[in-house]
């Protein structure tokens, strides 16, 4: 909501100074330079990436009008539910959770969190490794090199989008400029003309440029920063997630391990020790709703 708001701010500041100097909106108006600029922008967005992180682009536009899903309230829900999970491998024994891992779907302990189930990414990460600690086959270290590179792949898939909005931002004003050349070429093959006409398209030339500049960081390049920091977010809470798994796998009490993660946490949605221990020891409180986490 705020990137909207901030990007409203943009343009209205541009044209309400516009407008002090008398300028003239229609002046501005210029569809045929809107036509070079967005459809050439559009073009090197379809150029430059495949289908899949087209697709991602759309969908993560989404995530950037309902904002970070990563709260406090989605920590503190987060970290009772793996609370939870621990306390029942430590009075049943690890085999005790094997059917919530292998089939998360039908456990009574995690269809308690409606935001963790509905995150496939999320639900994998802990589900598979915590498998990998019930077999016992891998080490403490191997267990942890692998959430590393689960974290590090799928880091590098969901900035994809980012960088690829970042790289249209950046052609943005070199379009501009090609519209701008395009205009010149056009007021040139009017001299002779009557002056107002080469005036009227000097200005559409030379809005060309303005366009190119105004849509890359006024627009494309503050959404790309959007995502940039959203995926700094997600790739913050699954940080959170492995510590906590990797404290409990190396022998910790549930409750020093919820403390280990919480330390991880963000400062600016970082819930305090009480906080997390009222949480946790509250038997009835209520999640968070997919809908609200999403």
């Amino acid at each position: 909501m705020f990137s909207i708001i901030g990007i409203v701010g943009v343009f209205g500041a541009v044209l309400a100074g516009f407008l002090m100097e008398k300028g003239q909106v229609a002046v501005l108006m210029q569809p045929s330079e809107l036509v070079i600029i967005g459809g050439a922008a559009v073009g090197t967005l379809l150029a430059a990436n495949p289908m899949h992180v087209l697709k991602k682009i759309v969908f993560d536009l989404t995530r950037i009008v309902k904002g970070s899903m990563f709260s406090k309230q989605r920590y503190l829900d987060s970290l009772k539910m793996m609370f939870a999970l621990f306390n029942k491998a430590r009075k049943d024994g690890m085999a005790g959770i094997e059917s919530d891992i292998e089939e998360p779907e039908k456990s009574a302990l995690f269809t308690k969190y409606p935001s963790f189930m509905a995150n496939h990414h999320i639900r994998d990460f802990v589900c598979d490794t915590m498998r990998m600690a019930i077999t016992g086959g891998a080490s403490t270290f191997d267990v942890d090199q692998m959430m590393e590179l689960d974290m590090d792949v799928h880091h590098a898939g969901a900035s994809q989008p980012a960088n690829a909005l970042s790289t249209m931002a950046d052609a943005l004003p070199g379009l501009g400029i090609v519209a701008a050349v395009l205009g010149v070429v056009i007021t040139m093959s009017s001299l002779g003309g009557p002056p107002e006409e080469i005036g009227r398209k000097v200005a559409s030339a030379l809005v060309g440029t303005f366009l190119g500049i105004l849509l890359c960081y006024g627009l494309v390049g503050p959404l790309a920063a959007n995502l940039s920091k959203l995926n700094d977010e997600e790739h913050a809470y699954y940080y959170v997630l492995r510590v906590v798994m990797l404290s409990f796998i190396k022998g910790m009490s549930p409750l020093l391990a919820i403390e280990m993660a919480r330390r991880a946490i963000p400062e600016h949605v970082r819930p305090s020790f009480q906080e997390v221990e009222k949480s946790c020891r509250q038997k009835d409180a209520s999640p968070m709703p997919a809908e609200e986490a999403a």
